[in-house]
């Protein structure tokens, strides 16, 4: 089907479609901040993240046609020149960004409108618009420079998002602060390693490291690097225990940023991780390989385990959520740890169910932060009788997070099972369906505050939350129970990127 769209595409977007799902939001950025007001801004973002996903589509499919897809920037050829280079693995994190941006900037008009003063309304999606290009080039980018570029473009643009929120709370300062300080460490981090990359080879592109980094695997300035670029993209994908910046930021954020960012930011970190694990310097270093087992593995089993006990003493449903969010990258980290084509695949189709279950969970709080002002679960008491349509939508999003059978969640649940008994790890099997059980604790909680008590208020007038933002909400919501149904075009869409990189030909 996707590769059928690219039929109908025109010459220009099948020729540049790599630098224009970059430029586009970039250029609107701009724009919008010489907008006379925030409505204009807002239809603007729909324009341009519109635009974003119908070249993130066009690449796709190219990818899909064609195989690699390489775009020199400026007609410099690498390495002299920054390469765009697209395969299976990050042409399905850009449509995946692109998709989410969309959606997100259709149903935030109504809770920017309400938390973000008038006067800054345009500056605000100007900086979305900003946040949205950093994204989209951390997952085009074959320059591993540029990566920490547009990674500090997303991060910069995000600190100031999150600061935002200080007009509904003031504690949105200080966990900006934290952002911005967690951040910048990881940012260094990941800059002195490909500092020491660029030493040992003498470039910094990212197709070079990986035919030249074979040879240098004795080099301590490799491993150093190795080991550098390692901590910092953890700190940014919210690695335990490197998470101590996500539930402030994801708490106190505007509502639509929160939304965004559980939906994206993690998971394009934990995409260049995965790059640099699989692509730069492969499985079979042997610095790498012990990584997977004294690193990666246990940091994964205490993501899911810790945090989904943090998640289930929050009396708040954003926070709760935010330590849930830590956990499911866990569930992710599980999958990369084990090194295999089936674990990697695993990771991958978690990371795209993830984005869409989060992405409606926190669009369905946006919706009752909206219209009833609360957060914690005692404030959700009762709202399945008054905005039934908001939380059955929820709750089919929550379910699929705890991993009920005929959705999203269950199907890469049982993608990672698979995966750690072919790794013969019995032990995670186990730690899967424990973690799961506490999923059912504390969504459980909400989902019983919801449905099975009474309102807090008991002259609580029944109110959805506005159409712009139930459209959206429901179309994450189905798209949880169509992929938990029939998961086989996501599922094909990890196993190809997983297959890009395990395999010679689609190797960078």
């Amino acid at each position: 089907m996707i590769e059928a769209f690219v039929s109908f595409a025109p010459g220009w977007a099948r020729d540049h479609a790599a630098p224009l799902a970059v430029a586009i939001p970039m250029l609107c950025s701009t724009l919008g901040v010489f907008l006379p007001n925030g409505r204009l801004a807002w239809f603007l973002s729909i324009l341009a993240t519109g635009a974003s996903l119908l070249m993130a589509l066009v690449l796709m499919g190219l990818v899909q046609n064609e195989g690699i897809v390489s775009y020199a920037m400026g007609g410099w050829e690498p390495p002299a020149g920054i390469e765009f280079r697209i395969d299976a693995l990050n042409a399905m994190i850009i449509l995946l960004v692109t998709a989410i941006a969309f959606l997100a900037a259709v149903f935030s008009w109504p809770t920017v409108n309400a938390e973000i003063r008038e006067e800054k309304q345009n500056l605000f999606y100007s900086a979305y618009l900003v946040c949205v290009t950093g994204l989209v080039g951390v997952s085009s980018t074959g320059d591993a420079f540029n990566l920490f570029v547009f990674l500090e473009i997303s991060s910069i643009a995000t600190y100031v998002l999150v600061a935002l929120g200080a007009r509904r709370d003031r504690r949105a300062l200080p966990a900006a602060f934290n952002y911005l300080v967690m951040g910048t460490l990881g940012a260094t981090f990941y800059v002195i390693g490909v500092g020491f990359l660029f030493a040992a080879t003498g470039t910094l592109n990212m197709n070079d490291f990986s035919q030249m980094i074979p040879q240098l695997t004795d080099s301590r300035t490799v491993q150093a690097g190795f080991a550098f670029i390692i901590v910092g993209l953890g700190l940014k994908a919210a690695m335990w225990p490197l998470h101590q910046w996500l539930p402030g930021a994801y708490n106190y954020a505007p509502s639509f940023v929160t939304t965004f960012l559980a939906a994206t930011a993690t998971k394009v970190a934990l995409y260049a991780l995965i790059r640099y694990l699989f692509t730069v310097f492969k499985p079979d270093f042997s610095f790498e390989l012990a990584s997977f087992g004294l690193i990666f593995m246990p940091l994964a089993a205490a993501a899911m385990l810790v945090c989904s006990f943090q998640a289930v003493f929050q009396s708040d449903v954003r926070r709760t959520l935010a330590y849930s969010s830590v956990a499911q990258v866990g569930y992710m980290l599980l999958g990369v740890s084990l090194a295999t084509a089936a674990g990697l695949t695993a990771g991958l189709f978690h990371l795209v169910n993830h984005a869409l279950m989060k992405g409606g969970l926190f669009m369905a709080v946006a919706g009752v932060v909206l219209t009833y002002q609360g957060t914690r679960v005692y404030d959700f008491a009762g709202l399945g009788r008054s905005a039934p349509w908001t939380m059955t939508a929820f709750a089919i999003c929550a379910l699929s997070l705890i991993g009920v059978p005929l959705t999203a969640g269950f199907q890469s649940k049982i993608a990672l099972l698979a995966a750690v008994f072919a790794n013969g790890w019995w032990w995670a099997a186990a730690l899967i369906v424990f973690s799961s059980v506490l999923a059912v604790l504390y969504m459980g909680r909400i989902l019983e505050a919801v449905f099975f008590q009474a309102p807090a208020n008991p002259r609580k007038q029944r109110k959805e939350a506005p159409l712009l933002l139930l459209i959206p909400l429901w179309i994450l919501a189905l798209a949880n129970i169509w992929i938990g149904i029939d998961p086989a075009p996501v599922f094909d869409l990890a196993d190809d990127a997983s297959a890009a990189v395990f395999t010679t030909g689609g190797a960078r």
